[in-house]
């Protein structure tokens, strides 16, 4: 596997704003984040069930635990994919990151990008976890944790961002990306993968657009 540099990537300044996370990428206004986006037109009644049940104490240990694996994983691939260098830190850090290396990035032919930033001229913006080529298909790839092995049917916003981040890249270089790769790292010890592409791909680009539509409709401009 090859980090080839066959696009420029440009870091724009992040802003924090009342509905979220957004980027200035030098146009009319800062646009908000895929993630915002997402976070502010979900169903949120999951999650509040779940911080119920286990206790906000606990609830909020366990996604501080989380977040910090997640951010040390994507540092153990992203130093892994540069430079070779082998997976370090705690034990989950370690052994997630060598679960996507050996049986997700086998299947990655090269790298274009990592952490790269993208817009869609004036409606959002975010960073990719990596884009490049899997199984000989142009790909946007996303790197996961999770405490627990996952359905497909439950992670449709991991969807959404593959497919807000394609069309981005799509209109900035003129690719023509549609395939998503959802590379995830599971607490079990067990490595998942999830595919999207053809009218899979299709399916969840529409509801792309009909969640940023949604969020349009109660955007407050600053």
């Amino acid at each position: 596997m090859l980090l080839k540099q066959r696009y420029t990537y440009t870091d724009y300044p992040r802003v924090t704003k009342k509905q979220g996370r957004h980027y200035d990428v030098g146009g009319i206004r800062p646009l908000p984040s895929v993630t915002t986006v997402l976070d502010k037109t979900s169903d949120k009644s999951a999650i509040v069930e779940w911080r119920a049940r286990v206790g906000e104490k606990e609830a909020s240990k366990i996604t501080t635990q989380s977040a910090g694996i997640g951010s040390k994983l994507h540092l153990n691939l992203e130093h892994y994919i540069r430079d070779g260098k082998e997976p370090d830190g705690n034990y989950f850090s370690r052994v997630l990151a060598n679960l996507v290396i050996k049986k997700g990035l086998v299947n990655v032919d090269e790298v274009w990008g990592l952490e790269a930033p993208l817009f869609l001229t004036d409606l959002y913006a975010g960073t990719v976890d990596c884009v490049g080529i899997h199984n000989g298909v142009p790909a946007i790839i996303d790197f996961k944790n999770s405490r627990k092995d996952k359905k497909k049917e439950w992670i449709e916003d991991y969807f959404l961002q593959l497919v807000a981040y394609a069309e981005a890249h799509n209109e900035m270089f003129d690719t023509t990306i549609e395939k998503g790769v959802i590379m995830m790292g599971c607490h079990s010890g067990n490595y998942q993968e999830f595919i999207i592409e053809g009218d899979e791909f299709q399916h969840y680009r529409s509801l792309w657009y009909d969640r940023l539509y949604t969020f349009y409709k109660s955007y407050v401009f600053e």
